[in-house]
């Protein structure tokens, strides 16, 4: 009778090692900067030792978290290329540093680079770029360095982005390259007013990428999109200051891939240069933008609410002096109200070979010193309903 249920005991316990086995095999695994020599001191460079993090997560069989202890830690520019593993997990409760002295970063074209990665997570964390000297630097005239976008994704599937802060950014903050399938959700992106070309969020040739629970201040566009981007989603966003959300600019080149299937809803604009914005440069594009929707929009004291402008040239230097080969149709705007900060509240300075068409105004509501602004409109075709003040310009 013991010898019977000694051979039971080991019958179960070999069962149970061959039904636990593939569970053991796919368990998380955690590396952590800090026992791979990071200190977050904030003077000691920690670069190798967040790629060789990355590098024991890339070897894992596992979905694998990289864990950022508190701290400041200091990294140079960094590229963390794609892998087997398509379940690595950043959770960040620290703040990262870019070298103080932006010469040292300030001609690599990424400080944080994420090259062909699949299945990628950041949870958290602050990344301060520490950009200010090299504004001073941009608006003195001096011969500066271009700067570093603070975070790129390029040619990546299935990225999450969640709660992180950018700070400061040299050049652009987040960049979405080339992506598919990106969430960003609850991120907050700071910059001055008077910083130049820190855009907040720009997304090109990349599909199904969402941006929400998102607050945006900053030097140029909270979001731009650029060519190449489709389904795209904004939602609760709060831009201020900032250029606003524009698509484009469009047309730098003849062959140029279009814009399509973009919405933008439920964002307020506060103290922006522009609210909803599409542009592109006066020279021949095949490129287009077609079924955008801008839905549920606050204005708070913009410059220019709602703007198509395809004579865009900033400064008015080196314009190219041609016409707009961009097509742009079936752009709906719904639900947009607030105050103006310029007499013309609705401008559509389309192309006069390529007229804007299918636009399409309901319940716009917007003031300027409590009064009606104007709309102004240059070949542009389309229909208002509902209540929509000003009053509308459209063929």
């Amino acid at each position: 009778m013991v010898q019977s249920m000694g051979s039971i005991s080991l019958l179960l316990a070999a069962l149970l090692f061959i039904v636990l086995q593939p569970y053991s095999a796919t368990a998380a695994v955690t590396y952590n900067v800090v026992n791979l020599g990071a200190r977050g001191d904030g003077s000691t460079d920690n670069t190798k030792a967040f790629l060789d993090a990355w590098a024991a997560a890339c070897g894992s069989a596992s979905p694998a978290t990289i864990y950022v202890p508190p701290g400041r830690y200091l990294l140079r520019d960094a590229v963390f290329r794609g892998c087997n593993n398509h379940a690595i997990t950043f959770i960040i409760h620290a703040t990262l540093l870019a070298p103080s002295d932006y010469r040292i970063i300030g001609d690599a074209p990424n400080w944080l680079g994420f090259q062909d990665v699949t299945g990628v997570s950041i949870i958290g964390g602050v990344l301060d770029a520490q950009g200010i000297d090299l504004w001073a630097c941009k608006m003195s005239g001096k011969n500066c360095p271009s700067g570093a976008t603070t975070l790129r994704f390029t040619k990546s599937n299935n990225i999450l982005v969640r709660g992180l802060i950018s700070l400061n950014s040299q050049m652009f903050h987040i960049v979405i390259n080339g992506c598919h399938n990106v969430k960003l959700q609850g991120l907050r992106v700071s910059a001055s007013g008077h910083s130049p070309n820190t855009d907040g969020i720009h997304v090109q040739l990349s599909s199904g990428v969402m941006i929400s629970d998102t607050k945006i201040k900053t030097g140029d566009d909270c979001v731009s999109i650029g060519p190449g981007a489709t389904n795209l989603w904004i939602e609760n966003v709060d831009c201020g200051p900032g250029h606003g959300i524009s698509i484009g600019s469009l047309a730098k080149d003849l062959e140029e891939e279009g814009v399509q299937n973009v919405t933008v809803k439920s964002v307020t604009f506060t103290g922006t240069q522009n609210g909803v914005r599409i542009k592109s440069w006066a020279r021949p594009s095949n490129g287009f933008v077609k079924h955008v929707v801008f839905q549920h929009i606050g204005m708070v004291n913009v410059q220019n609410p709602i703007v198509v402008d395809q004579n865009y040239c900033p400064r008015h230097e080196n314009c190219p002096g041609q016409v707009s080969g961009v097509k742009v149709s079936d752009v709906r705007y719904e639900d947009i109200h607030g105050t103006s900060a310029s007499e013309i509240a609705v401008k559509f300075d389309c192309s006069p070979t390529n007229p804007c068409n299918g636009i399409k105004l309901k319940d716009v509501k917007l003031t300027y010193k409590n009064k009606s602004p104007k709309s102004l409109c240059a070949n542009a075709d389309g229909i208002a309903s509902g209540f929509v003040m000003p009053a509308s310009c459209l063929l």
